[in-house]
């Protein structure tokens, strides 16, 4: 009779991860840019006004005369919202069963959605991208900060923003925000969001060229200005 141990390393998410482990290191995708459009990516934990600078952000650039496309992850596309409810509303999900998911739909909404428009020449702003996998599901759930990294990258074919807007506000207050819990992962402990806010921080001091750290508890219109400050630098925006 085959022992607990290889009952979980021959399961369904098992073999998935060890797949996608292979497929990764055969051929590593280099980082990629936006082709020929804009991409600007939000992060921040949970209550850090996200989608209120996305909504600011997106009137300001179609005022200057950009088409811009506003999305989210998940949720961002049909598969992306069958994902999110799975994900965040429905029962236990396995952490690397979490992970996967996630990357599953943002290889999806980049394919589907990301390339084309800026394809198109469009702007692109998403409320979160992979590197809310590789703090959330890298970092506070533990999973190997490269593991994720690399899983992310290869599900993207390599695309990065040109911009990563960090809201950085310390986890109770975005909690206190958010008036009660509204999913699996806003249901954690204070702890497992210290920790995200704090892979944020460094994937932010790693890459600085690449992110903007804004503090989350500015006036929203002040943190907007900001935003607008260093995306106005961009190449490719029309002032």
């Amino acid at each position: 009779m085959p022992t607990r141990t290889a009952r979980q390393a021959s399961s369904p998410e098992a073999l998935l991860w060890a797949a996608c482990h292979r497929l990764r290191r055969v051929n590593p995708p280099e980082p990629s840019s936006s082709p020929l459009g804009l991409f600007i990516a939000l992060e921040g934990g949970d209550g850090s006004g996200k989608s209120t600078q996305g909504r600011l952000l997106c009137a300001w650039l179609e005022g200057l005369g950009h088409t811009v496309v506003v999305t989210r992850e998940p949720g961002g596309t049909e598969f992306g919202r069958t994902v999110r409810q799975l994900v965040l509303h429905g029962g236990h999900v396995a952490p690397r069963a979490e992970a996967l998911l996630f990357s599953a739909d943002r290889a999806h909404h980049v394919e589907t959605l990301i390339r084309p428009a800026l394809g198109r020449g469009e702007v692109v702003i998403t409320d979160r991208y992979m590197d809310s996998s590789i703090a959330y599901q890298g970092a506070a759930r533990d999973l190997g900060i490269d593991e994720v990294r690399e899983l992310n990258m290869w599900a993207t074919g390599g695309l990065l923003p040109a911009l990563t807007v960090l809201i950085d506000l310390p986890a109770e207050v975005g909690r206190a925000r958010r008036r009660g819990v509204h999913d699996r992962l806003e249901s954690e402990a204070n702890t497992f969001h210290s920790a995200v806010r704090e892979h944020f921080l460094t994937l932010a001091r790693a890459d600085p060229d690449r992110y903007l750290v804004v503090d989350g508890e500015l006036p929203a219109e002040q943190i907007g200005q900001l935003v607008r400050d260093r995306v106005s630098t961009l190449p490719g925006v029309m002032l």
